[in-house]
């Protein structure tokens, strides 16, 4: 069931607050999985395994388990020579969504490979959860914008956010992580979308271990041939293994979601073809402005330690090809073109 209500969907502030803007400054460190330091017994394990692609890891509980890494080469979703993904969210409360179809590379490819429109939300409870559009995630969906992107080469994709009730991505229960897989599985059926991004943040419910891999699992199972991606933040950094189901082994990409730094998601299954640790703020009036210089930087660590990815946020109605060109030119050796009109 699809709710419609008056309730604003803005990525990164708190978005029950008018006229905040920019993302908290610092991570939330307990919901953060991390490598372990290599101890004597490990190195040994970890030679050992090695050849059969599977690692020892420690997660924030300490609790060590192992995962296998992923052997998927290349990344399919680029449209551009060298593989690195620009994927683009675009907050539909302030800016169309079709302007990330208005720009190109030089050689009139495209600079963005992924839009997401940001963003539905998920409401009610942990044991009956709802997907909610606002007025303009409807009007943008009913647009007729993501066809045009798609036309273009362009996959859309839908953010889904917590906002301040019980439900949550890891906050399901029962049947519930199911249910929600299938509304999100209809909407994207309905509006033609090329997927699903998740985002948690905002839910006031209580986090348990098996609801996001159920809730991943059940929606690989429902859009086998669809993007799932994660925006990595909040609890559900923390809960990506459960009863053998591994997150990372059924989405796509993971992104970095702390803007001006340089952070790999630490997804165990998916390779570094399809992460994004650097992230940047487009849009000079947020408080978490990323600067071009910055993003220039972030730009070319990514490009030297060989991810396949590179977020953007916040782009808005006004021309930023300059900015854009400071990226471009370190990820594919060419400025960035602005279509207008």
């Amino acid at each position: 069931m699809i709710m419609q209500q008056d309730m604003l969907a803005s990525h990164h502030p708190d978005n029950s607050t008018a006229g905040c803007s920019g993302r908290r400054q610092e991570p939330r460190l307990f919901q953060i999985s991390k490598k372990i330091a290599p101890a004597t017994s490990l190195i040994s394990l970890n030679s050992l395994f090695h050849f059969y692609n599977v690692y020892f890891y420690q997660n924030a509980s300490g609790s060590e388990y192992l995962s296998r890494k992923s052997t998927r080469e290349g990344n399919p979703m680029s449209t551009n020579t060298n593989a690195i993904t620009g994927t683009c969210y675009v907050e539909t409360n302030s800016s169309n969504l079709a302007n990330v179809g208005q720009y190109t590379l030089q050689d009139g490819s495209n600079l963005f490979d992924i839009a997401i429109i940001f963003a539905a939300n998920i409401n009610g409870t942990s044991e009956q959860p709802e997907l909610f559009f606002n007025d303009t995630v409807t009007a943008t969906l009913n647009s007729g914008a993501i066809a045009d992107l798609q036309a273009k080469g362009i996959k859309v994709l839908l953010s889904i956010l917590g906002n301040h009730q019980e439900a949550g991505i890891t906050t399901l229960t029962g049947n519930a992580p199911a249910d929600f897989a299938t509304q999100l599985s209809n909407a994207v059926t309905q509006y033609g979308l090329d997927g699903i991004d998740f985002d948690d943040e905002y839910s006031t419910g209580t986090t348990n271990e098996s609801s996001f891999p159920l809730l991943i699992q059940s929606l690989r199972q429902q859009m086998p041939d669809k993007i799932i991606s994660f925006y990595f933040y909040g609890p559900a950094t923390g809960t990506q293994s459960y009863n053998g189901i591994e997150v990372g082994d059924l989405i796509n990409y993971s992104w970095n979601a702390i803007y001006g730094t340089f952070s790999a998601p630490f997804v165990p299954g998916l390779g570094d073809a399809y992460l994004a640790p650097a992230a940047v703020n487009i849009d000079p009036g947020a408080g978490s402005y990323t600067s071009p210089s910055r993003a220039a930087s972030l730009a070319q660590s990514t490009v030297d330690q060989g991810y396949g990815a590179y977020l953007y946020y916040n782009l808005t109605n006004n021309d930023s090809s300059a900015y854009l060109s400071q990226v471009s030119q370190v990820l594919y050796g060419q400025n960035t073109v602005y279509l207008s009109g």
